[in-house]
């Protein structure tokens, strides 16, 4: 706790005064543009990745980056991305998965999570991942065989991301796009999800 206390103050002093303005902005309200849909990951900071700031990626995260297609329940990620698209009115949304997603191990090796009960039954969520897995890439090495999975998991959730009433509704009125993303930690590159080729190029070459 002590170092959180530490990084607070020095944000009070040192940054939160530069930028007074903006969050006097930010308090009376958000209009962010993208919808960010990632898993829990630690190691996933999107702001630092993409350079964004406050106000500007409206962010939901879990094991897994899942987009639920449950019909009948209610859950946090579907609520969010309904928030997201009809009151917020995001131009974007985007299901980003990472190598060395914990989330996907487990879906490999289930044995990990036999003292995980409600983590055992989330990951049903990601079982369509297995459908879509991804060619396996020289450059993932070791960990190809996962790493095909966990863009497999992208393809599976950005499928389930359209499925959503909001979403469909916002691409009939051609006011939202979609996209599936694959971030290396390693590398700190993205891929994006190519539809018409059906398989992940760089987001930037």
């Amino acid at each position: 706790m002590d170092r959180l206390i530490a990084g607070h103050k020095r944000f009070l002093t040192e940054v939160f005064p530069g930028r007074r303005a903006q969050f006097h902005l930010l308090a009376e309200g958000q209009a962010p543009e993208w919808l960010f849909i990632t898993c829990s990951d630690s190691r996933v900071l999107p702001d630092l990745i993409l350079g964004t700031g406050p106000g500007d990626l409206f962010i939901t995260r879990n094991a897994g980056n899942v987009v639920p297609v449950t019909s009948h329940d209610v859950d946090g990620v579907t609520a969010t991305i309904e928030y997201a698209i009809e009151v917020l009115k995001v131009k974007s949304a985007i299901v980003c998965g990472h190598s060395d997603c914990g989330a996907l191990k487990a879906a490999l090796n289930q044995k990990e999570l036999e003292k995980l009960p409600k983590a055992h039954r989330w990951l049903r969520h990601v079982d369509a991942a297995f459908r879509h897995r991804q060619p396996l890439n020289p450059a993932d090495g070791e960990h190809a065989e996962l790493a095909s999975l966990i863009r497999g998991n992208v393809v599976a959730q950005l499928s389930n991301l359209k499925a959503q009433p909001a979403v469909v509704h916002a691409l009939g009125e051609g006011r939202l796009t979609v996209h599936g993303w694959y971030y290396d930690i390693l590398s700190g590159r993205i891929e994006e999800y190519d539809e018409g080729v059906g398989g992940f190029r760089a987001l930037v070459g």
